[in-house]
C-alpha cells in the first residue's frame, strides 16, 4: 500500500526556494513510493488549517519545505500525536534542520532521510498551549525581530543586522522575574533565551550546549553590558563562545516563567506569546525522520 505524506509548503521561503523545490521533492517522494499530498496556504493560519485537516484525515507522515517558520506551523499540528515529521530546509536560517544534521542545501539527503523511515525522539517546548523547538528569544533579540519585521528592506541576514544596529540605539536592559523550577530570580537583562535546541537566527549558537532530547531547557541570561562590549561579544555567538563572558549566565530547567514589561516572545523565528508567560519542556513530543 502506498504510504500518503503531507507535504506543507512555504513557496516564499529562503527568496522562492520552497517554490522552486516544490515540484523535485514531490517527484522524490513519489519515486520512493510516497504519496505526497502538497498543501499550501495563503498564510500561516490558512496553512494549519489545511495541514490539521489533511492529518485529522490521515497521512502517515508531514514533511516540511521551508525554514523554521513553517516547521513551528507543523509542530502545532503533529507535536504531541506520534505523526512523523520530516524537514526538507528551504528557509533563510534553517536552524532546527541544521540542529538536527540536515544540511540545507542538499533537498535529495533530506528527501532520502524521509524516504529511510527512520525516526527519533526529540523534546519541545510548550507555553500557553503552543509548541516550539528551537530557541525561544525575549527581550533584544525579540525587539529586534520586531523592528526587522517592519523594515521592507534590504532582505535576508542584512536586514536583521540593520535592526540589530538600529535597536542598540535606544535599547536598555529589562527589569525580569524568572522562576525556574520553582526558583526566582530578578535581574536586568539585555535578553533572555530559552533554548531546546542550540541555535536561532541562522546559525547564532545562543545556547551551545542544548540538546534536543535531554529533558531541559537551556536558559541563558545576558545582563547588562555597555554597546561597544556588546558588539565586541556578538560575533563569538556564531560559535557559542559567548557563554564564557562575565554577563552570560546559563542555566537549565524543566518549568521555565518569564514576567517582563512590554516583551513580546520570538519562537522559531516567529512572533510567538507576549510576557509573562510559563513554559516547559516535554520530552519526547516529536517524532522526526532524521
Amino acid at each position: 500500500m502506498t504510504r500518503r505524506i503531507a507535504v506543507l509548503v512555504n513557496p516564499t521561503s529562503g527568496k522562492g526556494r520552497g517554490a522552486r523545490l516544490m515540484q523535485p521533492v514531490s517527484d522524490l517522494l513519489r519515486e520512493g513510493g510516497l504519496e505526497p499530498d502538497v498543501v499550501v496556504g495563503r498564510d500561516g493560519d490558512e496553512a494549519f488549517d489545511r495541514l490539521r485537516d489533511r492529518v485529522a484525515a490521515g497521512v502517515d507522515g508531514v514533511v516540511a519545505l521551508g525554514g523554521d517558520g513553517l516547521v513551528n506551523i507543523a509542530l502545532q499540528v503533529v507535536g504531541g500525536t506520534e505523526v512523523p515529521l520530516g524537514i526538507v530546509p528551504a528557509g533563510t536560517g534553517n536552524d532546527i534542520a541544521r540542529s538536527l544534521g540536515l544540511v540545507p542545501q542538499d533537498a535529495p539527503a533530506a528527501v532520502r532521510l524521509v524516504l529511510a523511515g527512520r525516526t527519533r525522539l526529540i523534546d519541545l517546548g510548550r507555553a500557553n498551549g503552543r509548541w516550539f523547538g528551537g530557541v525561544l528569544g525575549s527581550g533584544f533579540d525579540s525587539m529586534v525581530n520586531e523592528r526587522a519585521n517592519r523594515m521592507s528592506w534590504p532582505s535576508g541576514r542584512s536586514r536583521y543586522n540593520l535592526a540589530i544596529l538600529a535597536e542598540l540605539r535606544t535599547f536598555r536592559p529589562v527589569p525580569y522575574v524568572l522562576e525556574l523550577d520553582g526558583r526566582r530570580i530578578e535581574t536586568e537583562a539585555m535578553l533572555v533565551a530559552v533554548g531546546n535546541g542550540p541555535s536561532y537566527g541562522g546559525g547564532m549558537r545562543v545556547t551551545p550546549d542544548a540538546v534536543f532530547d535531554d529533558g531541559l531547557l537551556d536558559v541563558l541570561l545576558l545582563r547588562r553590558i555597555s554597546t561597544p562590549e556588546f558588539l565586541r561579544v556578538f560575533p563569538k555567538v556564531f560559535r557559542g563562545a559567548h557563554t564564557s563572558h562575565p554577563a552570560v549566565e546559563v542555566l537549565r530547567a524543566r518549568t521555565v516563567r518569564l514576567e517582563a514589561t512590554g516583551i513580546v516572545s520570538y519562537a522559531d523565528g516567529e512572533r510567538f506569546v507576549p510576557l509573562p508567560m510559563t513554559m516547559e519542556v516535554v520530552p519526547g513530543a516529536l517524532t522526526v525522520l532524521a
